[in-house]
């Protein structure tokens, strides 16, 4: 029912969705697809009233493809939004958290930087090769969005730096991306537990004094890799 608030996923056509329990509805014909992009607009929308929020799994992440909602609803509350985004007020506010966030994610990148350092543990020695890997690896892996594990809250910061490390590594210095991987439940799973094994054993060689081979995997690695 149009009265019931639900998360559906995409139908056939451009205004059907399905339940999870495999139903099919039509949108009412005053009710409008609010696409994704705005979140002020879309959470006050879902906060007036019953909508379906349809999402789309794609492989192991989810979309969001819009809110479905009454035509009315939500252009009385963008105009609303129009109106409080004209005054000067508004544009301030979001400067200064505009600024908190890039000061936030700025302090997260160095704190995750360190934590890659700390497990990289390289011979002082090799501390300049432990600095450009680490912050090759945090460049690659904290910027907001990503996807990346560097931004997953579930685990602690050095297990994040260490997933990180390693998935850099198997990109970056073995045939991974290349390889033809059988379609087999848990192969490519097995596959990645090999490669993280020899990319640790990679870094195991500089955790010690001996000098760096200049045609090593990680050196020809961070050599290509362009500076930030």
């Amino acid at each position: 029912m149009p009265t019931q608030t639900r998360t559906v996923s995409p139908g056939p056509d451009a205004r059907s969705v399905r339940t999870d329990s495999g139903e099919m509805l039509r949108a009412p014909a005053d009710w409008a697809l609010l696409p994704p992009g705005d979140p002020a607009l879309t959470r006050r929308t879902k906060e007036s009233g019953p909508t379906w929020t349809v999402q789309e799994k794609v492989g192991r992440r989810t979309f969001s493809r819009g809110v479905w909602a009454p035509t009315a609803i939500i252009e009385s509350i963008r105009r609303q939004l129009e109106v409080e985004r004209s005054d000067p007020a508004y544009a301030r506010r979001r400067a200064a958290d505009a600024e908190r966030r890039e000061r936030k994610q700025d302090d997260y990148v160095e704190e995750f930087r360190r934590a890659v350092l700390d497990y990289l543990d390289f011979h002082p020695h090799h501390a300049a090769l432990a600095g450009q890997l680490a912050t090759a690896v945090a460049d690659h892996a904290t910027p907001v969005g990503s996807g990346t594990v560097a931004r997953t809250q579930r685990i602690p910061v050095e297990q994040r730096a260490e997933a990180a490390v390693v998935a850099w590594l198997r990109h970056r210095t073995t045939a991974y991306d290349h390889m033809t991987i059988p379609r087999v439940k848990g192969k490519r799973r097995e596959v990645r537990r090999l490669l993280a094994a020899q990319s640790k054993r990679l870094l195991d060689a500089y955790r010690t004094a001996r000098p760096a081979d200049p045609t090593c995997p990680l050196t020809r690695a961070l050599a290509a890799t362009p500076a930030a």
